[in-house]
Order: C-alpha cells, then structure tokens, then sequence
C-alpha cells in the first residue's frame, strides 16, 4: 500500500482527509508541526503528499504585512514544517494533491502571493451551526484537473476560506484549472512543471457535500503515490 502523508495542525483536523485516502488503500501518515523529522527525512519515507486545510500562512512568507482587519488566524509552526516539506516534494517531483490553505501553500512556495481576506467565502450560520458555503464554479476543459475529476465546464462546490488567490497573486509557474463565476477567484492550480501536482479551494475531502466525481482527486493521488512506490 502506498504512503501518504497529510499535513494538519491536529490529529482532529487530519481525519477527514486520513479517511478519504483509507477508503482507497493508502496508508496515511499525519505530519504534524513539532515531530523533529527533516523534510528530507520525510520524504524518503512517504509516496506522495497532501497538504490539508487549516490556518492562515504568515503573511511574512509572501512579503507582505498582516492586513489588521483580516482577523488572520497564523500558525508559524505548521509554515516552518509545510513549506520547507512542499519544497522538497517538489524538488523530488512527488505526487501532491493540496486542500484549501493547501493550494495556497503551493502558491506562495512557488513565488505567489494571497488575497488576505474574502468575506463572501466563508462558513455560514444555519440552525446554530456552521455549515459550508456553496457556489458555482467553472473547471477548465482539457485541464489536468477536468480529465481527473472527468469533468468540465460548471459546476458546484464548498466553501469554508476566508483568503485566496487572484490572477495577480497567482505564482507565474502555476496554472489556473478553475474559477468562481461570482468575483475570478482561482479555484484550482496545478502545475505543469511536474507530474501531479494540484490544489483545489473547495473541500473535496467533505465527501457528502461533494459529487461524487471530487472523489477522483483522492483515487488519482493514491493510484499516483502506488507508481512512485514501485518505481
């Protein structure tokens, strides 16, 4: 079975996304801040790479000053393990799939930059509690991403972010697989510099909000980690 670690900020915050690789036959492996092990490390002992959810990235590692009004919820020690571990996948061309602050990672590893607040893509209140948003976005026909996913044109996705990526942010060696119809926020970036290497926005790893064509994301990550298991 192939290895793949998940970057999280918890154990609680991984399962989601360790359940969604079990259920297609990988074994996870939750890289949390603090456990000491080199990137390098690291990566000689997993077959591919997901980075998952969580808080904001330091606005310092894009060169920019926290926006006062954004309300950024930064983590320091998961930017000093995630980045440094991202690049080393890279540099290996590791399978890498990111989720939400995971596609952000990406962007800013790679040279780009974030929009540090986006009210309009946040959780909502219903019933007293906070559910994911929902809106419709366009996936572009003959990306990566489309034939993964078998799918183009629109479709509708999950919400629960509250920083993103536009055309000015985005990093020059990405490309943009994917965008909201309502404001040209980037939905998707992949990259065409290494095999499989992609990031949505949406919460794909939520699988009961999601077609179930999302899903494909979890089986190629996994049918991907399996090649660079016997290779």
């Amino acid at each position: 079975m192939p290895v793949i670690g998940i970057t999280a900020s918890t154990l609680r915050e991984a399962q989601p996304y360790a359940a969604s690789l079990e259920r297609r036959g990988a074994t996870v492996r939750l890289l949390l801040p603090g456990q000491g092990a080199s990137p390098g490390q690291v990566i000689r002992e997993i077959d591919a790479l997901m980075l998952s959810g969580g808080a904001d990235i330091h606005p310092g590692r894009y060169q920019r000053a926290a926006d006062a009004g954004a309300a950024l919820e930064i983590e320091v020690d998961r930017d000093e393990m995630e980045l440094p571990l991202l690049e080393a996948a890279l540099r290996q061309d590791m399978p890498v799939l990111g989720i939400c602050r995971g596609m952000q990672v990406l962007n800013v590893a790679l040279g780009g930059k974030l929009i540090q607040d986006l009210p309009d893509h946040r959780e909502v209140r219903e019933n007293e509690q906070w559910v994911s948003a929902y809106h419709r976005i366009f996936v572009t026909p003959g990306s990566k991403l489309a034939a993964i996913l078998g799918v183009g044109g629109f479709v509708r996705v999950n919400s629960r972010h509250h920083q993103g990526v536009k055309e000015a942010q985005k990093a020059a060696s990405l490309l943009a697989s994917a965008y909201s119809l309502d404001d040209g926020l980037i939905e998707a970036l992949e990259s065409p510099a290494h095999s499989w290497v992609l990031a949505v926005q949406c919460h794909p790893e939520r699988e009961g909000e999601l077609p179930p064509h999302w899903g494909h994301l979890f089986d190629g990550l996994v049918e991907r980690a399996s090649r660079s298991q016997e290779g």
